[in-house]
């Protein structure tokens, strides 16, 4: 596993002491956050505007993606790289469980290819399972 440190540096981002809290939180917990989650968890260290900013310039750099679930709400998942840091695919299927609430990210299950009719052009994809996790099971 990568140390914030060295994933800020790999997306040739400047090391700030929110965006290595904010990396440290995702790599923990390995699952996806909101807004709210990171807020409520770094709200003693950063104030909410901060910890947006620093949401964006993650998605901006492609160290994060957004994770859609069931409510509507969005949540951020860390991005799994390879080797080479910019060589992942943002789809594939999310899991919510629905006893815990956690949502994770299923990096080994590619979504079926979709043929959209003529006209159509397909600009993400995305696919929430929901059931129960294997800590809840």
């Amino acid at each position: 596993m990568s140390s914030p440190e060295k994933i800020l540096k790999s997306h040739q981002l400047r090391i700030t002491d929110c965006r290595l809290e904010i990396i440290q939180e995702f790599l923990d917990k390995n699952i996806a956050l909101s807004h709210a989650d990171l807020e409520e968890m770094l709200k003693d260290n950063f104030d909410r505007v901060t910890i947006y900013r620093t949401l964006k310039t993650f998605l901006d750099k492609d160290l994060i993606h957004k994770v859609l679930d069931d409510g509507g709400a969005t949540k951020y998942a860390l991005c799994a790289h390879g080797e080479n840091e910019h060589d992942h695919s943002h789809e594939h299927v999310h899991f919510k469980c629905e006893v815990c609430g956690e949502t994770t990210c299923l990096d080994d299950i590619n979504l079926p290819e979709v043929y959209l009719p003529k006209g159509f052009e397909k600009k993400e994809m995305s696919l929430l399972v929901q059931g129960v996790c294997d800590k809840c099971h």
